[in-house]
């Protein structure tokens, strides 16, 4: 029988293909109009008129997480907009990462710095985990700094993170110190490389987040691990979220940087994702 779900997924699936489309009307149904029944779901004729204007903006290449103004993570509904990266699944994996290496550090109170916060995604959930500690969210842009503020606001019933608006390539934040924790998912695509990027990627999420000035994949991780250097508290730890062709590249480059131990991880797909460095050690020699 004719319903909204299978009309929808009926216009989306020549753009997206039959399984894509299935996904992306079940978001809709359940996110822009509340209901969990969307296989029974029918839109009145104002709903309808809303349908209609998510509609056309998917099938132009919209994300639907843009189109909707909201993208979940480790649990809660963020609000998202073109200024910032929309949140996923791999990052839910470094979140997780960082959370184990606090506990088992035995730190109750750690201080914790995410750089290049984004939606203020990753820093917002070690936020609401980790109640007692101090969280820093350090954001280049305005625009994406005002999300991650609402998203604090709004999904933190305690202890707020303490935005950071700031340049990580350029500033030098004498403010911030004895930090336990760093953690990014920092841009790393030359822009030489855009061509290879997914058009609806290319078209749609900020090339701010996404690019590096000029031909070094590495440039952001080389100036985090350096300000880690500087900034970290003996013991500390380092975790990036990396591109599977470079996270080799940054594991050696964080390895010589006077960690303990450095380990390379994989996702859930199997793709080199994260290295985390552990136990800095501030007498080795900065290269």
């Amino acid at each position: 029988m004719d319903n909204t779900f299978s009309n929808l997924t009926e216009a989306l699936t020549p753009r997206y293909g039959a399984v894509e489309a299935r996904s992306i009307a079940r978001i809709v149904l359940e996110d822009a109009f509340h209901t969990k029944n969307y296989h029974q779901f029918r839109a009145t004729e104002e709903e309808q008129q809303t349908l209609e204007k998510i509609t056309t903006a998917l099938l132009a290449g919209q994300p639907v997480q843009y189109v909707l103004g909201t993208a979940y993570f480790f649990g809660h509904s963020f609000k998202v907009s073109p200024a910032v990266l929309i949140p996923r699944q791999e990052t839910e994996e470094l979140v997780d990462i960082a959370l184990k290496w606090v506990k088992k550090a035995g730190l109750t109170a750690p201080n914790i710095l995410d750089i290049g916060t984004g939606s203020g995604c990753i820093a917002i959930s070690i936020q609401h985990k980790l109640p007692q500690a101090t969280v820093f969210g350090l954001e280049k842009s305005p625009d994406a700094l005002d999300i991650a503020r609402y998203n604090g606001s709004h999904l933190l019933k305690g202890q707020q993170v303490q935005w950071i608006a700031g340049d990580i390539l350029t500033d030098t934040f004498e403010h911030l110190r004895d930090i336990d924790l760093m953690v990014s998912n920092p841009p790393y695509i030359p822009h030489s490389e855009s061509s290879l990027m997914p058009e609806h990627v290319l078209a749609h999420e900020p090339a701010l987040a996404l690019f590096v000035e000029g031909d070094n994949p590495l440039l952001f991780y080389q100036a985090i691990t350096a300000f880690a250097q500087r900034k970290l508290r003996v013991g500390g730890c380092l975790c990036f979220e990396c591109n599977e062709f470079n996270a080799p590249l940054v594991r050696d480059l964080v390895a010589a940087a006077g960690f303990e131990t450095t380990t390379l991880y994989k996702d859930l797909s199997g793709a080199d994702r994260m290295v985390v460095g552990e136990g800095w050690q501030p007498t080795v020699t900065t290269p």
